[in-house]
């Protein structure tokens, strides 16, 4: 499997400063600073750039999970909130809260919910934050 990179640069102090974050693929490019981080800004942030990660992965994974399961999706839509907070030792990803719905014919509710937990645990992303709090909320349409 290949590995994936991505490169920032930042120019400045923390408060004032401000730099660029890009995907390998080019596929993203964009400035970030710390104000689109701490409150509201423009620019991206990493804590979205994770939620993005994580959205798209537990989606994938989800997909995955059901389509084994015979039941594969019309469509799996899937927000992630990653909360940032001020900690005495700094500031830390506490919480993540995966909310997701989707289109899935001909699935009993309790399966839906029991294949949405094992893509929760079993998507990569999950995996390599697993010292953040995973909440989810999976709606079956």
């Amino acid at each position: 499997m290949p590995t994936r990179t991505a490169k920032a640069e930042w120019q400045g102090n923390l408060l004032e400063g401000n730099g660029t974050i890009a995907v390998g693929s080019g596929a993203f490019s964009g400035p970030y600073d710390w104000r689109s981080r701490s409150a509201e800004g423009p620019n991206t942030n990493p804590e979205e750039l994770i939620a993005a990660a994580h959205a798209g992965c537990f989606s994938m994974a989800f997909a995955a999970q059901l389509t084994g399961a015979g039941f594969p999706p019309s469509k799996v839509n899937t927000t992630a909130k990653v909360h940032l907070e001020k900690t005495d030792s700094g500031f830390a990803i506490p919480k993540i809260e995966l909310f997701t719905e989707a289109l899935v014919p001909g699935i009993a509710a309790e399966q839906f919910q029991g294949l949405a937990e094992g893509a929760k645990s079993g998507c990569p992303v999950s995996k390599a934050l697993a010292g953040v709090e995973i909440v989810l909320t999976a709606v079956l349409i």
